[in-house]
């Protein structure tokens, strides 16, 4: 492909504006609004373009459905349900070897299906898992590793708000995404995790010792099971409305914040009136980073469109090698050196317009990268520099970021397992959409 000198320089100016400020440390949805800015200018558009992609990029009715996930999270996260799905997954699970690890992992699964935050999943389930598990003699470094580890599922398994980004980011790249689709595709990847970070966890546990679960009082059974149910009953409103085609992603986000809020307020009351301003703020301010980072990001892909440069790095990457699995090991590895410096956003939003044609070129199904890409972006909460997932762990814990790092790596290598298979065997993500639909 030729590119005329003019284009060469506004990619340098692109490329190098964004690294500067970048490295200056400002926020990535500013960093992409002034490279756009400095890029659109020298090739002389109009300074009211950037506007009208940004209005663009945020003027969709279904990026609706992100502010009533995040908003269901918070209020779960008040309402108390992280003590009642760790009761649940006591009863089940507590008693077999490594039981309080296993516990561990399968309450952050089912906490992170409700949040979709692998933060709020940590902070909800480690505030209460990690002292019990050291109490019971487990070591404060492997309770902190096996909760952040355990913590990233909230991020793959649906309902998470971060699938409904990227199917309206990849939208504007390859045509319509179905969430639905996204949300089917996430499952057996997120059961496949459990399942290692449950073996992996029992398999340190028997060796080094650590104790089971403490029984269960029969005459509590039915009263766990009870609250059980209704805990995991705003996540089985979003996916089984969403898998059944009865409700969009965003009327099912809705039904899950007026259940989650009467839950919390009605049945259980740990929700108080002057809980609803935190829960409305923290809300609020998610929402605003997330939208103005997808305006930034619509302003910045149409620099990047008007330059060719997805086009230009899908050629490079063929230069590179003709195979396509050599070509995936080399994005999952840039995947994963990015996601420690970036947050799972700004993957989503930066990188899906810049590898989803690469990938797509190789034959991969855009449903199949989007469970790759946020999978690769969810590991990068467990890595340093910013590692969000890592650092607040290791506070909860109190042990120092070194020793949580070291306790974390035995899982983080089953996530690389795990990784590579969602990522060379299609039928991991692939089969259950398929067979749904």
């Amino acid at each position: 492909m030729q590119i005329n000198p003019s284009d060469t320089v506004a990619i340098w100016i692109l490329c190098i504006s964004f690294l500067v400020f970048l490295v200056l440390r400002f926020p990535v949805a500013l960093v992409l609004a002034l490279s756009s800015i400095a890029t659109l200018l020298y090739l002389q558009v109009p300074i009211v373009v950037v506007a009208q992609q940004t209005l663009q990029g945020i003027n969709q009715f279904s990026l609706l459905a992100i502010p009533f996930f995040i908003m269901t999270g918070q209020l779960l996260g008040a309402g108390g349900l992280a003590n009642r799905i760790i009761d649940s997954a006591n009863l089940f699970v507590g008693r077999l070897p490594g039981g309080l690890s296993i516990v561990n992992s399968v309450a952050c699964m089912f906490f992170g299906n409700l949040s979709g935050s692998a933060v709020a999943d940590t902070s909800a389930i480690g505030s209460v898992m990690i002292p019990i598990m050291i109490k019971k003699g487990y070591s404060p470094e492997y309770a902190v590793g096996v909760t952040i580890s355990s913590a990233i599922q909230g991020v793959v398994v649906p309902p998470s708000h971060n699938l409904v980004l990227y199917s309206i980011v990849a939208s504007g790249v390859v045509g319509g995404i179905s969430v639905a689709k996204l949300f089917a595709a996430g499952i057996v990847p997120g059961v496949l995790l459990l399942i290692t970070l449950c073996i992996v966890g029992v398999i340190i546990s028997m060796r080094r010792g650590y104790p089971r679960g403490d029984p269960v009082d029969r005459k509590k059974i039915p009263s766990i099971l009870f609250h059980g149910f209704l805990s995991f009953t705003p996540g089985l409103i979003i996916l089984g409305s969403i898998l059944t085609g009865l409700a969009t992603a965003t009327e099912a986000g809705a039904l899950a914040v007026v259940y989650s809020f009467c839950l919390g307020f009605f049945v259980y009351r740990e929700i108080k009136p002057k809980d609803l301003w935190p829960v409305l703020v923290k809300t609020f301010r998610t929402v605003l980073m997330v939208f103005f980072l997808i305006g930034a990001s619509g302003a910045f892909g149409y620099a990047m469109t008007i330059l060719r440069l997805p086009d230009l790095i899908t050629q490079g990457f063929l230069q590179i090698s003709h195979t396509p699995w050599v070509i995936l090991l080399m994005i999952n590895i840039l995947l994963l050196i990015l996601g420690g410096p970036m947050d799972m956003a700004p993957m989503i939003v930066l990188l899906t317009p810049i590898l989803l044609p690469v990938c797509v070129k190789l034959g991969m199904d855009p449903i199949q990268f989007g469970l790759v890409l946020i999978f690769n972006a969810g590991m990068g909460l467990l890595t340093p520099p910013v590692g969000t997932v890592l650092f607040l762990g290791c506070a909860i814990g109190k042990v120092s970021v070194n020793a949580g790092t070291k306790a974390m790596m035995p899982f983080f290598i089953a996530m690389i397992v795990v990784l590579l298979l969602i990522t060379y065997v299609p039928a991991f993500t692939m089969w259950l959409p398929r067979f749904i639909y």
